[in-house]
């Protein structure tokens, strides 16, 4: 299974400004926001309450979370709608672009124009996605030994584990993320991210520097962009070259 260092080799660091931040609550509002119509309790609703963890672990004010909740409530305000776009980047690599939106007609052309000018194309429904599994996807910090550790992931509902640069890459069912997330605390570890995500049966591994830049330049824009929550990609960068 392709993207399991998806931690360690792919995500760049934004840093930690005032816009930069805001932009991130904004994003995972809009998730709290979509997810919260299916029921905002997140005891009974797994996909709010996965959805509330990694508002608290991007320190999300409370207020913020609550105030996300309650929009669902809000007839005035804008209904947001969840949107996938598929494309591909250079050296042919599949790309998902998950999305929330109160406007389809701006967000389309923008993921479109941001694909076509940094060296990729956006692609018929369908036509990157096969590649894929929606999958649950934690990350796990090792204290311990590592394979006790990787026992206790598996005894604690995942489907496949593997070890990355000393953390463990959980994936589950994405029904069972959130049980399985709590099983783990439960048994003491220390996750640090937990995410919906969608995972590349095999990566395309990119060994020149420059073409893992190019795509690196287009996966960071798609990020920009203030309707995109989420990006997954089948690429794979050489370990030996320095990014």
């Amino acid at each position: 299974m392709a993207g399991h260092s998806k931690w360690a080799k792919i995500k760049r660091d934004k840093g930690s400004n005032d816009a930069k931040r805001g932009a991130v609550f904004t994003k995972i509002g809009n998730q709290i926001a979509i997810a919260a119509r299916a029921g905002v309790d997140p005891d009974m609703n797994p996909s709010l309450a996965t959805a509330i963890e990694k508002a608290k672990a991007a320190n999300m004010p409370l207020a913020n979370i609550q105030r996300a909740i309650d929009r669902v409530k809000d007839k005035s305000a804008a209904q947001l709608e969840e949107v996938t776009y598929e494309g591909y980047g250079p050296e042919g690599v599949a790309i998902i672009v998950e999305a929330a939106t109160d406007n389809k007609n701006r967000t389309y052309p923008e993921v479109r124009h941001t694909f076509s000018k940094l060296g990729g194309n956006i692609a018929e429904p369908g036509s990157v996605s096969f590649q894929f599994q929606r999958k649950g996807q934690l990350l796990v910090a090792v204290d311990t030994d590592i394979d006790t550790a990787l026992l206790v992931a598996l005894d604690a509902g995942a489907e496949d584990v593997m070890e990355d640069d000393g953390k463990l890459v959980v994936y589950t069912d994405p029904k069972s993320l959130h049980a399985v997330r709590k099983n783990l605390v439960d048994q003491g570890l220390n996750v640090i991210e937990s995410d919906l995500v969608y995972v590349a049966g095999s990566g395309i591994v990119v060994t020149d520097k420059t073409a893992a830049e190019k795509i690196i330049r287009l996966i960071d824009a798609l990020e920009d962009l203030d309707d995109v929550v989420a990006i997954h990609s089948n690429f794979e960068p050489d370990p030996n070259i320095e990014l």
